[in-house]
């Protein structure tokens, strides 16, 4: 996939993206992670926080007392984040298909639906492929993904927002294999026209990823509070994952 050509390459660099998204409630991010460290057991590992974004939850990780290097592909999202490092909270910009030569970590953390970006299976593999390698001999894995199957239920074929005076127009989509975000901003009399585009991965999925790559399914949940996971009810798919 050329980089330059992918609609996240452009999308998520926006402003635009930020305004849209402004609202995420960091109090949820911080109960989330809270509840990973204590279900994890951590206390001083050292963490990669893959597709960061502006990197809300690497400072949470943080603050508990983690080691945390946090990537991601956008340079206006890692340039926020920096603004947030110290001595043991670093920000790169990274594609998360590649290895980052001679770092290791104990945790890999790829949250917030920040997987499934790529039309080509190989760069799906590519991001397990490197992450295993990266990860030390007892290394996790933690992805947290949308349910797919709950968000295609109940998908909202189209909505407009305004924030900030912008006009958002957005229209969702379902393609069997993809769920796409047509999204046209208005903004001053002009216009510009983004995509999100995310495969709609499911749990078994996910097995079959994993297992591929040379990991090993350790638990399933369905929320932030890290109940059970049910293909039905629940919000999220979140995968605990160790290393074979």
């Amino acid at each position: 996939m050329n980089t330059e050509q992918a609609w996240f390459a452009s999308w998520f660099d926006t402003n635009y993206y930020h305004i849209l998204y402004k609202n995420r409630d960091e109090s949820e991010a911080s109960y989330f992670i809270k509840n990973l460290y204590k279900k994890l057991k951590l206390s001083n590992e050292t963490i990669l926080d893959l597709a960061c974004g502006k990197g809300r939850h690497s400072v949470f990780l943080n603050s508990l007392g983690l080691k945390v290097l946090g990537v991601d592909l956008s340079e206006n999202s890692i340039s926020i984040a920096s603004t947030s490092a110290n001595n043991s909270l670093e920000f790169k910009v990274h594609d998360m298909r590649n290895m980052i030569e001679n770092t290791y970590f104990d945790v890999v953390f790829n949250l917030f639906t920040s997987f499934g970006y790529f039309d080509n299976d190989d760069d799906n593999h590519a991001v397990l492929k490197s992450v295993y390698r990266m990860l030390n001999s007892k290394g996790k894995l933690v992805i947290d993904f949308m349910n797919a199957s709950k968000v295609i239920q109940n998908l909202v074929l189209s909505e407009t927002k305004t924030l900030e005076g912008i006009q958002f127009d957005i229209k969702r989509n379902y393609d069997g294999k993809f769920i796409t975000k047509d999204i046209l901003v208005l903004d001053q009399g002009k216009s510009f026209a983004y995509q999100e585009k995310v495969r709609a991965f499911f749990k078994e999925d996910f097995f079959d990823l994993l297992s591929t790559n040379g990991f090993i399914v350790d638990d399933v949940y369905g929320d932030f509070s890290l109940n059970n996971f049910s293909k039905e009810t629940s919000d999220r798919l979140i995968i605990v994952a160790s290393k074979k």
